[in-house]
C-alpha cells in the first residue's frame, strides 16, 4: 500500500499542482492537504507515518517547531519544498538525523517526481540544488538575492500596488505577500519601497521605460 502523502503549504496553486502530480503519478490514494500548522498536526494524528510535503518558509514554522513536530512523529517522512533554502538552514536539518528529503519548486518536473518517488520507498533523497549548496559549490538560481516569488512581488510594488491588491491578483495571502515584503527589504538591506524599486531597476526586475509608463 503507497503511503499517505500531506501536502503542508499555505498557497492554493502548489497544493493543487503537487497533489495532481501525485495523481498523475499514481504515487498515493490519500493526500491530505494543510494550509497551517493546526492542520498538519490534525493530519499527521490521522496519518502519522505520512510523507509530509512541506514549505518551511511559508508555513509559520520556527526551526524548532519543525524539528519538534517531525521528532513527534517519527513515523513519517518529511519532503521539504520551496523556493529558498539557506545553507545553513539545509545543514541544520540534514545533520540533526531527522528525516528530510528536499526538492526545490524551481526544480524540474522529474527531479520533483524523483524525490516525491523515493519518498514512498521510505527513502531520504536531495536534489542537485540542495546537494551543490552543501556542498558549498556556486548555485545557479534567480539573478540577484531574491527568490522568483519575490521577484514577482518586488515587480507589482514597484508599480504601486498594496500588500491586498498583490495578494488578491497572485491568490494568495495577506500574510505570505507580507511575508515576501519583508523578506524583500531584508536580504536587500533596504527599509523603504523607494530604495527597493532601485534595485528592482538595476536588476532588470522592471524595465525603466516601463516603470516611467
Amino acid at each position: 500500500m503507497t503511503r499517505p502523502f500531506i501536502l503542508a503549504d499555505n498557497q492554493y496553486i502548489t497544493r493543487t499542482g503537487v497533489a495532481a502530480l501525485l495523481e498523475r503519478q499514481g504515487m498515493t490514494r490519500i493526500i491530505e492537504r494543510a494550509s497551517s500548522p493546526a492542520e498538519l498536526m490534525g493530519a499527521l494524528s490521522r496519518y502519522p507515518d505520512a510523507v509530509v510535503v512541506l514549505d518551511y518558509t511559508l508555513f509559520g514554522f520556527t526551526d524548532a517547531q519543525m524539528m519538534n513536530v517531525n521528532q513527534k512523529y517519527r513515523q513519517s517522512l518529511w519532503v521539504l519544498f520551496s523556493d529558498e533554502l539557506s545553507r545553513g538552514f539545509l545543514r541544520q536539518v540534514l545533520l540533526s538525523g531527522q528525516r528530510f528529503s528536499v526538492v526545490m519548486k524551481t526544480d524540474a518536473e522529474e527531479e520533483i517526481i524523483a524525490v516525491l518517488a523515493a519518498a514512498t520507498r521510505d527513502e531520504i533523497c536531495l536534489c542537485e540544488h540542495a546537494g551543490r549548496l552543501l556542498a558549498g559549490e556556486p548555485v545557479r538560481d534567480v539573478p540577484g538575492v531574491l527568490t522568483a516569488s519575490e521577484r514577482a512581488v518586488l515587480r507589482e510594488i514597484a508599480f504601486g500596488k498594496t500588500t491586498k491588491e498583490i495578494a488578491i491578483e497572485q491568490c494568495l495571502s495577506f500574510h505570505t505577500i507580507n511575508t515576501h515584503r519583508k523578506n524583500i527589504f531584508r536580504k536587500l538591506g533596504v527599509n523603504n519601497v523607494h530604495d527597493a524599486i532601485k534595485y528592482a531597476l538595476r536588476a532588470g526586475v522592471i524595465d525603466v521605460a516601463e516603470y516611467c509608463i
